[in-house]
């Protein structure tokens, strides 16, 4: 059975989507980052990268959500868009850019905002910013479309609805006003009973909630060093 390593950050929730939907048997196994787990050399041996999520299927491991995600789309053949050149550049082209600038930018604007031990102005002023544009033109892009890619739901929405969910706790209240037709998408995703699921994933077992001195010594090694 595909094991798949994870918590309940964005980056493993939308691969927890992509097995719910596609309804295939896995096996979760969590992976406390908080505690160090993704330290443990069993971990570093599929992962070296030290990050969820991971899957381990019929002995092949693939890590990076987006890569999961593209691996699990072909292997299955679900929720890719129309087989044509076209579909799937526009597939290739919004899945890196949700992999190498909506996730990185949130990420960071949500270190330097709520868990960076000294304030630095500029660094966070400059990745909200940089999350802001990016989510942006997503909301741009689902204007006048009902998905990202294609007239069908695909990997990539699940990919951006990971991090979309997000959108509060990186701005704050009144965040979603700035991105009406993201919160749409996000919401109809949000809705369907594979998302509750691979949401609620999480509460069946014991991570690690408060974000202490150990808990950023194992999250930012820096800080402990």
């Amino acid at each position: 059975m595909l094991k798949f390593y994870f918590n309940g950050s964005p980056n493993p929730t939308k691969v927890a989507l992509f097995l719910e939907e596609a309804g295939l048997p896995y096996e979760p196994v969590p992976v406390d980052t908080r505690r160090g787990q993704q330290f443990d050399p069993a971990y570093l041996a599929i992962n070296p990268n030290g990050k969820v999520p991971v899957i381990v299927d019929d002995g092949i491991a693939v890590f990076d959500s987006n890569a999961i995600l593209l691996y699990l789309a072909e292997k299955t053949g679900k929720f890719l868009p129309e087989n044509s050149p076209v579909a799937r550049a526009e597939m290739l082209s919004w899945l890196m850019f949700v992999a190498t600038g909506v996730g990185p930018y949130s990420g960071q604007a949500v270190h330097f905002k709520h868990y960076a031990p000294e304030k630095i102005p500029y660094a966070e002023k400059r990745y909200l910013y940089e999350s802001a544009r990016h989510f942006g033109l997503l909301d741009a892009r689902l204007a006048q479309r009902p998905y990202i890619v294609g007239d069908s739901y695909t990997i990539v929405d699940m990919d951006a609805w990971g991090w979309a969910r997000m959108i509060p706790f990186i701005f704050g209240d009144g965040a979603w006003d700035k991105f009406p037709n993201l919160k749409r998408h996000h919401d109809g995703i949000g809705a369907r009973p594979a998302a509750v699921r691979a949401v609620a994933l999480k509460e069946r077992f014991a991570f690690k909630t408060g974000m202490d001195a150990e808990a950023m010594a194992h999250m930012y090694k820096h800080i402990g060093a």
